[in-house]
């Protein structure tokens, strides 16, 4: 019997010559991320565990992007104190303000994660990697702070679910509505502890950027990771950003999974996600009497070059309706400076957006946007649960890019195909 990509992966990891689901194993880590609120609470509890050094300071990240710029006194101290553990620590992999962006966008645009990779975060969607080929999974601080230390941490090897998308996607149609697609067939624990294989022609016909956006919500199904296997579009996009050697894995034909799903992407249309929660998709056609307050474009999921290219594609000539915010949120400072060169931002700009500096920002409620009492919001991050993106009271709509930036334009959700 065959093994998957993460099977192999993770023995690779574990020094071990296979791995089987169930196996608990000693895996060995390839790289460990942090942000200014996992990253500062990480680093609190290596001083409380008196550890005085890293296992490895080159293979730390860490950036700062939930409460960049501060909005807060207790933000500014957090951030302050981030500086000062990454210089206590010798770390080399530092982003601050200014010099990077979101973390599941910065670290593989800089290089630093690989296929055949073993990457541990404090933050759930460090599950975005596995659209490089490598073993991604979030976790609490206290296990980040033990990888930090140790290099290396324990963990069951999860059974693996196939996803396989057959055909082609119609236009409009994004990596977007696959994965609300399938969160909203499996349900927010349908993966529960799983590793989620995406494949299929519709999967390899993406772009680096829209793989990202579905290894992402890999974990709004419950799952313990994403993956996908890395072809010549992984390759090409590595090469212009790293030399560093990395190991490619495939999983075998005769590998077993737990089980397989297939569809035929050609019939997906354009979905959003109800609220409250990512497992809520309808066709947008069929919400198309909403009416919203705020539209965000942007995040660890939907802030690359090719959301923004989706986004301007629609606002370009067309102004944001009367009543309506739209925020725009550049994943990282490069991504910010390619939308300026392309003249996206200018695009953004004429229609009545706010274009905002790379940050998680109104993503978890935290600040440059958040939801009002009875506010409604069309959003393209990842979660929509009550309360996610400001008060109790406010619904939010998850949509790909072209979605909300057409509900922008007419004020409420709309189909972007429908766009006059």
């Amino acid at each position: 019997m065959g093994a998957t990509i993460t099977e192999k992966i993770l023995a690779k990891a574990a020094r071990l010559d296979k791995t089987v689901p169930g196996d608990i194993v000693n895996a060995r880590i390839d790289a460990v991320i942090g942000h200014d609120i996992s990253g500062t609470a990480a680093f609190r509890e290596l001083e409380k565990m008196k550890v005085s050094s890293v296992f490895d300071r080159d293979r730390i990240l860490i950036t700062a992007d939930h409460f960049v710029p501060s909005p807060t006194l207790e933000a500014a101290a957090q951030f302050k104190d981030l500086g000062a553990f990454v210089a206590r620590y010798g770390i080399t992999n530092w982003f601050e303000q200014g010099r990077g962006g979101i973390c599941h966008a910065i670290f593989p645009e800089q290089g630093l994660i690989r296929p055949g990779a073993t990457v541990v975060g404090g933050d759930s969607h460090t599950c975005t990697y596995g659209a490089l080929g490598a073993f991604a999974t979030g976790m609490g601080v206290t296990d980040i702070a033990a990888a930090m230390a140790l290099g290396e941490i324990w963990l069951r090897v999860p059974a693996s679910v196939k996803f396989v998308f057959d055909g082609a996607m119609k236009r409009m149609v994004t990596a977007k509505d696959l994965i609300l697609h399938v969160i909203g067939r499996i349900g927010v624990d349908g993966a529960l502890y799983r590793a989620m294989e995406f494949a299929g022609e519709a999967v390899r016909s993406l772009s680096m950027d829209g793989r990202f956006t579905m290894c992402n919500m890999a974990i709004e199904a419950g799952a313990k990771s994403g993956i996908i296997e890395p072809d010549e579009v992984t390759l090409n996009y590595l090469r212009e950003r790293t030399r560093q050697p990395f190991s490619v894995f495939r999983s075998d034909a005769d590998a077993a999974y737990e089980r397989e799903y297939r569809w035929d992407a050609s019939q997906i249309p354009p979905l959003v996600a109800l609220p409250h929660s990512p497992a809520n998709a309808a066709p947008a056609a069929e919400v198309r009497d909403v009416r919203i307050d705020q539209a965000v474009i942007g995040s660890c999921t939907n802030g690359r070059m090719d959301d923004l290219r989706a986004a301007a594609e629609i606002l370009k000539g067309r102004r944001v309706g009367r009543g309506v915010r739209l925020l725009v949120f550049p994943a990282t400072q490069a991504i910010s400076l390619q939308a300026a060169r392309e003249g996206l931002t200018e695009i953004f700009l004429e229609a009545g957006a706010t274009v905002a500096p790379p940050v998680c920002g109104p993503c978890l409620g935290g600040h440059m946007g958040i939801l009002a009492d009875g506010e409604t919001a069309v959003s393209t991050t990842n979660r929509n649960f009550a309360g996610r993106m400001g008060h109790k009271n406010s619904r939010i709509y998850l949509a790909s890019p072209y979605t909300a930036a057409a509900s922008a334009v007419a004020g409420c959700i709309l189909d972007p195909r429908e766009v006059n």
